[in-house]
């Protein structure tokens, strides 16, 4: 094989790989892609920037439940349920989507609901009561409530919305649970 049969063979590789990389230039500039203004499937959480003027290490004021639930707002604990809407269900007889229907849980065992999948975090916890306490400890972090929950919301760190939800979650039952005192 002489020069020339070589020189014929490198050009071609070459003028391969220049016209490879044109083609990827003129298709980059043709078909260019933009991310969407608004996502498919998007649940929309209020985040809580909190209050940049205290220092990390404050002591955190504790507020029993009687005392959240008397300055809750059910109307408020409507539109916050909103939230919940693309999971769950919450009234009577309610179909289970994601997430389990609601409808009477404060009261209720954990993870009672024959016909629902629970994640085997909710499983561990079968024998424990939805109460008042309990629904505000998940509500504030569900992942941290049940290490392992299939749950994605990352819970709602504002006392006032999570007084707010359970006081509508406790009106959606036959029988109510007694409000703490």
């Amino acid at each position: 094989m002489d020069t020339y049969e070589l020189n014929k063979i490198a050009g071609a590789i070459l003028a391969t790989a220049l016209f490879i990389m044109g083609m990827q230039t003129l298709a980059g500039i043709v078909y260019t892609s933009h991310q969407p203004e608004e996502l498919a499937y998007s649940i929309a959480v209020e985040e809580d920037a909190g209050d940049q003027s205290e220092p990390k290490d404050a002591e955190v004021k504790t507020v029993s439940m009687a005392e959240m639930l008397g300055t809750a707002d059910m109307d408020k604990g409507a539109v916050v349920m909103k939230k919940c809407g693309q999971c769950h269900t919450w009234d009577k007889g309610g179909a289970k989507k994601i997430g389990p229907n609601l409808y009477g849980i404060l009261g209720r065992s954990i993870a009672s609901l024959a016909d629902f999948p629970y994640s085997d975090a909710l499983k561990a916890k079968a024998g424990e009561t939805w109460t008042y306490e309990a629904m505000n400890t998940f509500l504030i972090s569900p992942k941290k409530f049940a290490k392992g929950t299939k749950m994605v919301f990352p819970g709602l760190k504002k006392d006032s919305q999570r007084a707010d939800l359970i006081l509508y979650l406790r009106d959606q039952s036959d029988s109510p649970m007694a409000m703490p005192e």
